[in-house]
């Protein structure tokens, strides 16, 4: 099933763009009109531990599958745009070396791409290109100046100014997820210690709540239900669905991340002074309910008088926001 935000007054292009999201382990890829809404999807396995041809083939399986099922329905194909693992260079389309794509090693895959569809091919990280999808398309659609958040199995991040990425001196600008809140907290897979990937990602929600359930021997705790008794089994989704069941204890585990979450986010309110903060992933959609403590909470952690100015929104694209991402990027010029 598509999902894609509702629009209005967008002007027709005769054409359509083609959006796909790298992963590990599969590719996920969408035809995207004009108006930054999916019209078909396809997905394919991604052949990560390879050679770099086989994931190559990986990408051009799931396109032209979709190619196959447009037809021409939608028009001329305009361009493509790929959201892939970094570290990469978005000025050159070249993926560098991704711990998740060890087939890729200073790949150039924009112009392989490229070389295939002979259309223009743009290549660019989530966070970025679904903080330009929110901006274009999306719940950022009206703002100049857009902070996206996409918090899932990591945090990433992307910054739209003036209606373009910000990519930074060396292009590797945004990585808002590796912000530290405690330089003596724990450590971080990038290395660094107490980085909010620490504290809010999905994987660490969990963490903290088997921690806590192994604190409280005896705990009658709705996730231990769920998890079959076992305390090693509780995840992410258990600690969302025990919360929904009226749960106290992971009431306070997503409490917690809440306030963690608003203290970085006054953070970057007071760092960029954004038009709009937009907080997507899987994650987001079980803190939905607290967003309107965020907003409340910011002011109060920001020396920027006028934080609560700063509208705090849910993401439109969801789980598809590296498909319309890729779209987004293949609009640049």
């Amino acid at each position: 099933m598509t999902t894609s935000p509702p629009m209005t007054n967008v002007p027709a292009r005769a054409g359509f763009s083609i959006g796909v999201d790298v992963g590990g382990t599969k590719v996920a890829a969408g035809v995207v009109d004009a108006a930054g809404e999916i019209q078909t999807q396809s997905r394919k396995p991604m052949v990560a531990n390879g050679a770099a041809a086989a994931g190559l083939a990986s990408v051009t399986s799931a396109i032209d599958s979709l190619t196959a099922m447009n037809g021409n329905g939608t028009g001329k194909l305009l361009g493509i745009g790929i959201c892939s693992p970094g570290p990469l260079d978005p000025a050159t389309g070249v993926v560098i070396n991704p711990p998740n794509l060890p087939c890729w090693r200073n790949f150039p895959l924009a112009a392989e791409v490229a070389n295939i569809y002979n259309v223009p091919v743009r290549v660019d990280n989530d966070g970025n290109a679904a903080a330009l999808a929110e901006t274009l398309w999306g719940a950022g659609r009206g703002y100049k100046n857009v902070f996206y958040t996409g918090i899932g199995t990591g945090i990433g991040t992307g910054i739209v100014l003036d209606g373009q990425i910000y990519h930074g001196h060396t292009g590797a600008a945004a990585e808002g997820g590796h912000c530290s809140i405690d330089y003596r907290g724990p450590r971080c897979a990038c290395g660094k210690p107490g980085c909010i990937e620490v504290y809010a990602s999905g994987p660490s929600i969990a963490r903290r709540a088997r921690a806590r359930l192994s604190a409280e021997p005896g705990s009658k705790s709705a996730m231990l239900e769920l998890a079959g008794g076992h305390v090693e089994a509780v995840t992410t989704s258990i600690v969302g669905q025990a919360y929904a069941a009226g749960d106290a204890t992971a009431k306070e585990i997503l409490v917690e991340t809440v306030e963690l979450l608003t203290f970085w986010l006054s953070n970057i309110v007071d760092l960029l002074d954004p038009d709009v903060l937009i907080v997507g992933g899987g994650v987001a959609t079980m803190l939905q309910p607290f967003f309107g403590e965020i907003r409340e909470r910011l002011p109060r952690l920001s020396v920027n008088p006028r934080s609560r100015e700063i509208p705090l929104v849910p993401a439109c694209y969801g789980e598809d926001s590296g498909i319309a991402g890729g779209a987004a990027l293949s609009t640049l010029p």
